[in-house]
């Protein structure tokens, strides 16, 4: 057999090979499109329902969640490459945050990073947009006159800030999590000076 020959039947026979692991991908790919926009609606409703104080509802929404995320893990679980890539962390990210919120405001408790399994960025990601809805949560307390218990979800929302600025690692690593520190930075300051002035006004009120 001639070079060129050999050349065309190698390209050939590769050439199909390629073509049908591509198709594989392009395949698992569109589907995972299909569950990346379906977790963040879904996470946006779970979220939405716990400001809305409609717990029960909250409830049902994460337990069905849950298993989307699962069967969308189980569908990348061959393909690492879409699941280490920014279409995954968007869908899980928005799913991270909205069960940390939904543990601290409904539980009372901090979810543990194998509970709410997903990968690392994703879960900084979403524990950096926790402070987010934790301000929105404590803005609404202080709406209510309920002081005290906005302060507790201050220091919370402040304990994860502080939390990630200790990551101090490139952004290859943590891709987003430098943004999202400087973005939380400036919701615990804000949300520090409105608290002290609510805790200020009711003050002066009752002194009046």
């Amino acid at each position: 057999m001639g070079l060129e020959q050999q050349v065309l039947s190698v390209l050939r026979r590769d050439i199909e090979t390629v073509s049908k692991i591509l198709d594989e991908k392009d395949r698992v790919r569109e589907e995972a499109i299909r569950f990346v926009r379906e977790i963040v609606r879904m996470s946006g409703d779970l979220v939405s329902s716990l400001h809305g104080k409609n717990v029960e509802d909250a409830g049902k929404i994460m337990a069905s969640l849950r298993v989307r995320k699962t069967e969308f893990l189980s569908l990348l679980s061959k393909h690492p490459d879409l699941l280490y890539s920014g279409l995954s962390y968007n869908a899980l990210s928005e799913y991270a945050e909205s069960i940390i919120v939904y543990h601290l405001v409904v539980e009372g408790r901090m979810p543990l990073l194998e509970e709410i399994d997903v990968p690392v960025p994703a879960y900084l990601q979403g524990l950096g947009d926790a402070v987010g809805e934790l301000r929105r949560h404590i803005v609404e307390l202080l709406d209510s006159g309920r002081v005290e218990e906005a302060t507790y979800y201050f220091r919370i929302m402040e304990a994860i800030y502080e939390s990630l600025k200790r990551l101090d690692y490139p952004d290859a690593i943590t891709p987003g999590l430098r943004h999202k520190v400087d973005v939380a930075a400036r919701l615990v300051e804000d949300t520090r000076v409105l608290i002290l002035t609510t805790k200020n006004s009711l003050r002066m009120l009752k002194n009046y």
